[in-house]
Order: C-alpha cells, then sequence, then structure tokens
C-alpha cells in the first residue's frame, strides 16, 4: 500500500485512439471521461496510435479546442502498439494519478467519484465491474463482475485477468516500479496486474459497475483463433517462468483456456459470460 493522498488529489484520463475507433465514439468516451464527470480530471492525455482517417483526425482536433478539460495530445508517427502508446502517453501525464479510458466506451457520472477516494486512502490500483453495452447505453447486455479482495483477486490472477483495463485508476510510480507496460500481445493489462500484484501493490476492484464496455458483432469472434491461441501459450508461459502459476495451474490454462479459442463463438461468448459475471439480459 502506498501512502495516502490528500483528498481532491489532481489526476489525468489516459486514452489511446487508433485508426479503427470512431469519430463519433471517441467523442462519447473522452466526454464521458471529463465533462460528464462528478469529479472532473486535471486533463485528458490523447494518444494517437499511428496515422487515423480524416474524420476521426478533424475529432481530435476539435476535442484539443472544445473540451474545458485540458488535452494533450501524443502523436506517434506509425501504429506502434497498445503497450507503446500507453507507454508514451504515461510519460506525458502531469500527475501520478492516472485513469484508463478505452476509446469507444463510456465511463458513468460517478465513476472516478468513487475510485478516486480509494486511491487516496493508499491503493496502488483500482478496478470495477463494467457492463457489456451496444449501441443503446441504456440497456446493458450483460454485467462483468470484478473479484473483491485481495484474496479473491490473487486467487483469480492465476486463471484469468482479475482486473478490467477500461476501469482501471493507477498510482503511475507503481505501474513503473514493475517496468511499466510491456508488448504482451492481448494481455498487456494482465502482465502488468501480475507483476504489480508480485510486488506488492495494493490492487483492488470495487464491485459497481463503473464502465460501459462496448461490444460489437466480433468482440467475441476476436478472442478465437490460431493467433489468439499463441499469444494465449505466450502469456501463459510468462506466468509460468515468474512463479505465479504452478504447474497444475498452469496446465489447467492451457487446456481450458486454449481450448475455449476454438469452441463455436455463441458458446464462447455464453462461456465467458457465465465466468465473469450475470447473463445477457
Amino acid at each position: 500500500m502506498s501512502l495516502p493522498l490528500p483528498p481532491g488529489a489532481e489526476f489525468s484520463v489516459l486514452m489511446p485512439v487508433y485508426r479503427a475507433d470512431t469519430a463519433e465514439r471517441v467523442r462519447r468516451a473522452a466526454e464521458s471521461a471529463t465533462v460528464e464527470q462528478e469529479r472532473r480530471p486535471a486533463e485528458l492525455v490523447l494518444v494517437r496510435d499511428g496515422p487515423v482517417p480524416a474524420q476521426l483526425e478533424a475529432e481530435l482536433d476539435r476535442l484539443v479546442r472544445e473540451l474545458p478539460v485540458p488535452v494533450v495530445r501524443v502523436d506517434l508517427a506509425r501504429n506502434a502498439g497498445l503497450a507503446a502508446a500507453l507507454g508514451a502517453g504515461l510519460d506525458r501525464c502531469r500527475h501520478d494519478v492516472v485513469a484508463r479510458a478505452d476509446a469507444d466506451d463510456v465511463s458513468y457520472p460517478h465513476r472516478f467519484a468513487v475510485q478516486l477516494p480509494v486511491i487516496e486512502a493508499g491503493a496502488d490500483l483500482v478496478g470495477s465491474a463494467m457492463h457489456e453495452i451496444g449501441d443503446d447505453e441504456q440497456a446493458p447486455l450483460a454485467l462483468r463482475r470484478a473479484p473483491v479482495g485481495e484474496r479473491d483477486i490473487l486467487s483469480v490472477s492465476r486463471r484469468r485477468n482479475p482486473v478490467s483495463h477500461p476501469t482501471v485508476v493507477f498510482r503511475r510510480p507503481a505501474v513503473q516500479a514493475v517496468g511499466g507496460y510491456e508488448h504482451v500481445p492481448l494481455a498487456e493489462d494482465y502482465w502488468l496486474w501480475v507483476r504489480m500484484l508480485r510486488a506488492g501493490a495494493d490492487v483492488r476492484n470495487v464491485p459497481e459497475p463503473l464502465v460501459g464496455y462496448r461490444v460489437s458483432a466480433g468482440s467475441y469472434a476476436r478472442r478465437g483463433g490460431w493467433r489468439v491461441l499463441r499469444a494465449e501459450l505466450a502469456l501463459q508461459a510468462r506466468l509460468r517462468r515468474s512463479g505465479h502459476v504452478g504447474l497444475l495451474q498452469w496446465v489447467r490454462n492451457v487446456v481450458v483456456r486454449g481450448g475455449y479459442r476454438f469452441v463455436p463463438t455463441r458458446l464462447r461468448e455464453l462461456a465467458y459470460r457465465a465466468m465473469v459475471g450475470a447473463p445477457r439480459r
């Protein structure tokens, strides 16, 4: 646990953007994480990860001009990937407390009012449960629960990612102390949380859903296939080498998580939702 912070500590919001994002959703995500918050951030750091379409480029320019919260743009000349984009953004954040936001998700208005007091009390990282949403934000499709408490978070971390990346607020020094984001395809966040847990960081979740996580028709299809299996095996090898999972747990993970990549998409969706929370409404 880190030392407590004074109430009302200022913080940054870090949001990467790349070519597949849409102007409309980027604006929605940016506004929900800034001007709509009961507790507003001191700045929004937008990382443009490589060239983007003209419409999205124009929207980023408008956000800089129009948002009442200061916006810092970090433009990468080429698409460097999530880990590099987040690393570049962290370097430009002016504050040691940083909230993550994805460019197509929605932060609920009370999100930071709930999470920042937990950080101020001494936590190094705090995530939350989140809703899956489609085009209609007011009609959640499912609830992704979050493990709460040190024992449950550590236990879950040996089987799957215990913290939803789009929901986190963290202390930058605690992230940097373990080397920050590393390039681990499809698991940069999971691998970071594991390293923080093993270093003794105070990692928490609140049970309340504070983010609407955007899913599309292809979201669960992208969780399958050989490319994802290779990434999964590489991650499991890291978890084994680090000592975070023992041999038996490693075998279970490879069999269960590897096999999951090749079941029919609808079954994959149902299995994942059964594992992390409530079924589709």
